[in-house]
């Protein structure tokens, strides 16, 4: 028990060291929000305040990422920023997953995808103390390797098709309407599990519609300023050039609530202290850490049950 507290301890210590010399603030952001995002696949938890000033109550959600208040920070002239904190998602447990984890997240001014992408390459070695090769694959290019297809442009069917042959279990009975849950499943059951083996591997460029806090890419608006970072076949972090337009980060709410409604979920208020200051986010470009994905991987433990101090069983 002792080893594995020092060891993360010691990994935070790390993380902080490194933003010091870097002039990166650190701050606090509350867990306690009146929105959690409106992504159809992430479910926050949720609470209700009860007491003086509201007399009927205030539903609150635990915050699935201090991303939103965060941004507001930004926007609000805080410069450079990071953030160690607690994080919650339901219906998440597994070898990777416990509903509550350990998130870091940060944000650079003038940034893009691909310079945020080389300073984590960098912060990850540091914390990792190994000197590991780099590599970047475009999310079109990771597909044209590993399966043969085109995801921008390969239909269901063809789709469908790939995870059959390769195979995925259960492939030929799966009833998915949508080409993005299709490219979910051939990634998470295909691709995954072969990157990063000896090194780290960004994946960037997703499609648009993956990508609802992205900036499109002015180059080809088929895709999003994304990127996802796999060391292990894991997935350790996913990244964005931050989209700065209320307007259009309204209609991308919206129609993420309209498909929680199709999938059967509640929908989520929409954060309007957000879009209130969106238009003032300065260019930056921001990241989410898994950190006890990391410790796990430092480690060599197998699932974050190995490294949590008290998993769900024994919260």
């Amino acid at each position: 028990m002792k080893e594995k507290l020092l060891a993360r301890a010691r990994l935070l210590a790390r993380v902080r060291q490194y933003f010091a010399e870097l002039g990166v603030t650190e701050v606090i952001t509350p867990v306690l929000c009146q929105s959690a995002g409106t992504d159809p696949d992430l479910e926050p938890m949720r609470s209700r305040y009860t007491g003086p000033g509201y007399a009927h109550g205030l539903p609150l959600y635990l915050q699935t990422s201090p991303e939103f208040p965060m941004k507001r920070l930004l926007a609000a002239g805080s410069g450079d920023i990071y953030q160690i904190c607690q994080a919650f998602r339901d219906g998440e447990y597994g070898q990777l997953h416990n509903p509550e984890f350990s998130l870091l997240e940060w944000y650079r001014l003038d940034f893009d995808h691909h310079q945020l992408m080389d300073e984590m390459a960098q912060l990850i070695q540091i914390c990792l103390e190994a000197e590991l090769p780099v590599e970047k694959l475009s999310y079109q290019g990771l597909f044209q390797r590993f399966l043969g297809l085109d995801p921008l442009l390969a239909s269901i069917e063809h789709l469908k098709a790939s995870a059959e042959a390769y195979p995925v279990p259960g492939a030929a009975d799966i009833n998915l309407g949508q080409r993005d849950e299709w490219l979910d499943l051939l990634l998470t059951h295909v691709i995954d599990q072969h990157l990063g083996q000896d090194r780290l591997t960004f994946v960037y460029d997703y499609p648009a519609s993956q990508a609802s806090l992205a900036r499109l890419n002015p180059d080809d608006p088929r895709v999003a300023s994304r990127f996802e970072l796999y060391y292990q076949g894991v997935e350790l972090a996913n990244g964005f050039h931050e989209l700065a337009d209320s307007g259009e980060q309204r209609s991308r709410f919206q129609e993420e609530n309209r498909q929680r409604e199709r999938n059967g979920q509640q929908q989520m208020p929409v954060d309007e202290h957000l879009l209130a200051v969106l238009d003032q986010l300065p260019d930056c470009s921001g990241v989410a850490l898994g950190l006890d994905r990391l410790l796990m991987l430092k480690l060599g433990a197998h699932s974050l049950d190995q490294v949590l101090d008290f998993p769900l069983d024994q919260a």
